[in-house]
C-alpha cells in the first residue's frame, strides 16, 4: 500500500498499523513479506506523522476578548513563544 499525501486518513493508517504490527508479532510470514509489511509500516508511521504537525499547526489558543467572546490567539510552542 504506497502512502501518499492525504491518500488516508490517520484512523485508517493508525488502524492498518495495528493490522501490520499484528502479523509481524506472529512471526510466521516469510522474510521478503515481513520486509514489506515493514516498509510499509514505516511510511505509514511517517504519513501520520506528517498528519499530526500538520494538525498541531492548525490549533488556535481561544481566549476571552473584551466583550467575553472567544478570540483566536497565535498558538505557542511548549516555551511560550508564539508559532
Amino acid at each position: 500500500m504506497a502512502v501518499k499525501k492525504n491518500a488516508i486518513s490517520f484512523e485508517d493508517a493508525l488502524n492498518r498499523l495495528d493490522e501490520i504490527v499484528r502479523h509481524l508479532e506472529k512471526g510466521d510470514l516469510p522474510l521478503n513479506d515481513s520486509l514489506s509489511l515493514y516498509e510499509e509500516g514505516t511510511g505509514l508511521i511517517n504519513a501520520c506523522s506528517k498528519m499530526l504537525d500538520e494538525a498541531e499547526q492548525k490549533v488556535v489558543k481561544l481566549k476571552k476578548g473584551p466583550d467575553r467572546s472567544p478570540v483566536e490567539c497565535e498558538f505557542e510552542d511548549e516555551n511560550g513563544n508564539d508559532s
